[in-house]
Parts: structure tokens; sequence; C-alpha cells
């Protein structure tokens, strides 16, 4: 199996339609050993049971927030595991106004909370656990097309993984002198926890599924294998790069394709005929 004898830590993970949960289901079946985070007790009781479900008891709570959870990670880690060969960084927040509201009115301290949680938080955990990472440690954060292009409704969360996705390039030079890597997905739309706060969500990923390449979402399962990937030796010559799973939907210049009153896929250029 391709991760047989490797150890990593998920973080973010909340339940199992997370994509964090896909990743990790990808890593168990080709024999990663893993342990996992959990923001608060609400979300304990869920990744609890995940974590025996992927054969672990390794489960710790850690607020990216909270100095004291950040300043105990690493040592929490070196007692259950030693070394660890992966980091999955499954972890994003904005303040709900923050994405409701159109970027312009963006307050002060809503954009560094997003900063904060959602960019900073990688290179922190990083640092934090830089004694534990072995010296091929692989890391792996989660990004999304709103980075680098216009999303509706994304707002100040497009903003931070654009500096989420510089941070990947910046990480992975410094790192590289190590022989670490790190490295980004960037997903398509898919129904989760975290999609919740994202106005008209539905009509995202009913936009994505009609124009994407392959005419259809993405799945945890699928972003999984591609992260398991990127988290492996199969990778060992992959750093500082953004691997898009959407259907291709990154490539496109314009839309292919909208719906009509009825529902029906018709030619963008012919919707109005």
């Amino acid at each position: 199996m391709i991760m047989k004898g490797k150890k990593g830590l998920i973080v973010g993970l909340a339940n199992n339609k997370s994509i964090a949960y896909g990743i990790a289901k990808a890593c168990h079946e080709q024999g990663a050993e893993m342990a996992f985070t959990y923001l608060n007790d609400a979300l304990k009781k869920r990744v609890e049971p995940i974590a025996k479900e992927f054969g672990s008891d390794y489960v710790y709570e850690l607020d990216v927030s909270n100095e004291e959870h950040m300043a105990g990670i690493a040592a929490k880690i070196e007692k259950d595991f030693g070394k660890i060969d992966f980091l999955v960084h499954s972890v994003a927040f904005a303040p709900k106004e923050a994405l409701s509201e159109p970027f312009i009115k963006t307050s002060k301290k809503a954009f560094q909370i997003a900063m904060d949680i959602s960019v900073y938080s990688l290179i922190d955990l990083t640092n934090r656990l830089e004694s534990v990472l072995s010296d091929d440690a692989s890391i792996l954060t989660l990004s999304y097309l709103g980075g680098p292009k216009y999303i509706v409704n994304y707002n100040v969360m497009g903003v931070a993984k654009a500096a989420l996705e510089a941070s990947v390039r910046y990480m992975a030079v410094d790192l590289g002198v190590k022989g670490q890597r790190v490295n980004a997905i960037s997903a398509g739309p898919i129904k989760t926890l975290a999609a919740a706060g994202i106005g008209d969500f539905s009509q995202i990923l009913k936009w994505n599924e009609t124009n994407a390449p392959l005419k259809k979402n993405v799945t945890i399962e699928q972003v999984g294998n591609s992260a398991m990937y990127l988290l492996s030796d199969l990778s060992s010559g992959v750093t500082g790069e953004v691997h898009y799973v959407d259907n291709g939907y990154n490539i496109m210049g314009m839309a292919a394709a909208t719906t009509d009153e009825n529902g029906k896929t018709v030619l963008a250029w012919d919707a109005k005929k």
C-alpha cells in the first residue's frame, strides 16, 4: 500500500461530509496511520467516531486561534506518534457578515479574522510542528478557485485563499531545503459544512456541474485520492503547486452552457434566443 508506514495529522475535519474526511479515507485505505483534531466539544462527538473508523485513538482539541492549544500540539503528537510524515490543513473561517455583505464593506476585524484563521494558521501550525515533522514531510492545504478568480459571494474568503496559495509557494521554498514539500488542492464546490456559509451555494454547484468539462461536480473521494497522491512519495518531486480537482472547471474562459426556465441545459449563447 502506498501510504503504509506513514503517519500524519488531519487538522480541521468536521464530519463525514468534509473534504478532510475524503482525504483521511484515501490515506487510511493506503495504509496510513493518522491523528485528528477537533475544534470544540460540539465537534468532538463527530470526530471521535471517525477517528475510530480509521483505527485511530488519537484525537486532540485544536482551535488554531487558541495559544494554549497551539503551544501544546507538538508535544502531544511527539508522545503518541514521534515523527509524522504528513500534515493536512483543512481550516478556514470568516465572520458571517463578511460573506453576506459586498467585499468592499469588509471590516478590518473580519478581514484580520479571515486571514488569521484561514491563512496564518497554516504557517503557525507548520512552525509549531517543526520538531515532529519528518525530513521528507508533505504538507497540504485546501484552496478554492475564488482565490485567483472572482466567485460570487466568496468575498473575503477569496482574498484569504489567494494569500493561502501565495503562502504555499513561499513555504515551499523555505522548507524545500529540508526536503519537505508544501502543496494545495483547489477543489471544486462540494456541499460541506464550511460551504453552508456561502450564499446561493446551490446555484454555484449547478453552474459548475453544467459548465465543467466533465459535466459533474467533484466528490470528497475524488479530492481525497488526489490529496493522497500529494501526501505520498508518489509526488516526491512536487512542491509549491496548487492542484485543481474540479472536473476541469478552472480551465473555462466563458460559460459553455446554462439552464433555461425549465431546467433544461442549453448553450449559453443560445439561452436568450
